[in-house]
């Protein structure tokens, strides 16, 4: 069984960055596509970014583009997403989830696995 932490959360300013991890255990990341979600109080959850098995392919949000940016280290076996010029609407729970698949989605159905969540608050 795969297990999902994510790390990194905290209050930040905004136009500040910040980094979050997601680490995997249990099973190597090298055999799912890895993706970003984050809710918000009293809103969905909506896609933010995702990569595929390989590095490859990447797909972000429209929101996020050019702001954030999601890679992996097999060798540590996390997943990363990279914000930078954070704003208030920024603010959020982030949860990393991982696909059985070659390719992400920006779709949550399409994941197997999830972690629990890191939270995010931007400060204007």
């Amino acid at each position: 069984q795969l297990q999902l932490d994510e790390s990194g959360g905290g209050l930040v300013q905004a136009g500040d960055s910040l980094r979050l991890s997601c680490k995997g255990s249990g099973r190597t990341l090298r055999s799912y596509a890895m993706g970003w979600f984050r809710q918000a109080p009293g809103k969905e959850r909506e896609f933010v970014a995702a990569i595929s098995r390989s590095q490859g392919r990447t797909i972000y949000a429209d929101s996020v583009k050019d702001r954030f940016t999601i890679s992996r280290n097999f060798a540590e076996n996390t997943a990363s997403l990279q914000g930078s010029n954070l704003k208030a609407e920024d603010t959020a729970v982030y949860y990393c989830a991982a696909r059985s698949s070659l390719f992400g989605s920006s779709r949550s159905s399409d994941y197997d696995y999830w972690g629990q969540g890191t939270q995010v608050t931007v400060s204007s």
